[in-house]
């Protein structure tokens, strides 16, 4: 394993990092509640004997089962070996205790006295709000005071502007975790978010380093912008690997084949890895996918359960395989997504706009979705 340094803090974390979003469970169901707590724990702890040293998970992850399941992979002597982070619900806090009481109960679900990086989580505009509504940053400080939690940063989704508002607010922060990988490099914080928070000193943590998935897996035209040198996944963590402003990458690692393949590919990475001609290859697979792609949806699932019954990522997955790939192929992905309820059938509720960390609109795009697929 190969370790960097976390901006200012002092501390070398592993190039990987492990992230718990995506866990195996036992129904099936991507980020269900219902995880499969042997394979998990064998999981992060093979991870963990291999060198990774930071383990991520948040309060709402796995229907709030996450951070319980963490506590319990991190029993006996494996707390010890690594950092661990998670996460403050900002927007569950709606008065003055519930940073306090979410943190206290966070701690008992883990299992620890402390946390070592603790982020408020997903900041946007409205949570910011909230933030400085409740003066989080105080609750914050002394929270670690109280020796409850030893770094401060938070987690970002939302424009570049804000972004720097939020760096520049507080001269306490030690790291952020920010949305990049090869595709959004002028998106959220992007590549210019990137270089400032590392100008200033700050940790900066990659979360969705395969875009959820999408470059893990790409549609024929990316993967033949790409060279066959390397898998697609090594080609998009490489390049993340390849920038020193980047202190670590988390991948939310759900079977071993992929623990062990991400394994490999941190032991051989390193900054400036990377030629100037695979510099741009990478920007040229950029091209290619921004002209394919309709809707940015990392199946992250926030907005599930969509009240209705609405599959909302598994429907954008089909609205994209219309233009990424065949129209037969979309419309398959669709059948399979919607064999009861389908677009048609949104009530334009915007419950899942207010938690989509992309900010896609679902009200406006459902509609056009039905008109494509006829329901």
């Amino acid at each position: 394993m190969n370790y960097r340094k976390f901006g200012n803090t002092g501390v070398e974390i592993s190039a990987l990092g492990f992230g718990t979003m995506r866990l195996p469970t036992t129904d099936g169901v991507p980020l269900s509640a219902n995880i499969d707590e042997k394979e998990a724990i064998r999981l992060i702890r093979h991870a963990i004997d291999s060198g990774v040293n930071y383990v991520d998970t948040a309060y709402p992850y796995h229907g709030r089962t996450s951070e319980t399941l963490v506590g319990k992979a991190l029993a006996d002597g494996y707390r010890e070996k690594v950092y661990l982070a998670t996460k403050s619900p900002v927007v569950l806090i709606e008065a003055e205790g519930d940073f306090d009481r979410i943190l206290d109960e966070q701690l008992q679900k883990l299992n620890t006295d402390h946390v070592d990086f603790y982020l408020l989580h997903a900041l946007d505009k409205k949570k910011w709000e909230t933030v400085k509504k409740f003066n989080l940053l105080d609750k914050m400080k002394k929270a670690r005071d109280a020796g409850k939690i030893r770094f401060m940063g938070f987690s970002f989704h939302d424009d570049l502007e804000l972004f720097k508002t939020i760096v520049d607010s507080f001269d306490q922060w030690d790291f952020c975790q920010i949305q990049f990988n090869y595709i959004n490099t002028d998106y959220q914080a992007g590549l210019e978010g990137l270089h400032y928070a590392a100008g200033k000193g700050l940790g900066v943590v990659i979360m969705e380093p395969l875009l959820g998935g999408a470059l893990a897996a790409p549609s024929d035209a990316l993967k033949n912008a790409l060279s066959p040198k390397k898998s697609p996944v090594e080609w998009a963590l490489d390049y993340l690997w390849n920038q020193p402003e980047v202190s670590l990458l988390l991948s939310g690692m759900g079977e071993m084949q992929q623990v062990e393949d991400n394994l490999t590919y941190a032991s051989r990475s390193s900054v400036g890895m990377l030629s100037e001609k695979e510099v741009a290859m990478l920007a040229h697979a950029k091209e290619v996918y921004d002209s394919s792609i309709l809707v940015p949806c990392t199946r992250c699932s926030y907005c599930m359960p969509c009240p209705f019954g609405l599959n909302i990522p598994a429907i954008y997955q089909a609205y994209n395989a219309t233009s990424q790939s065949t129209m037969e192929r979309a419309k398959t992905l669709y059948a399979t997504a919607t064999p009861e309820v389908s677009a048609i059938d949104c009530r334009k509720c915007r419950r899942c706009e207010n938690v989509c960390p992309q900010h896609i609109p679902s009200s406006e795009l459902m509609p056009k979705i039905a008109e494509v697929f006829g329901r």
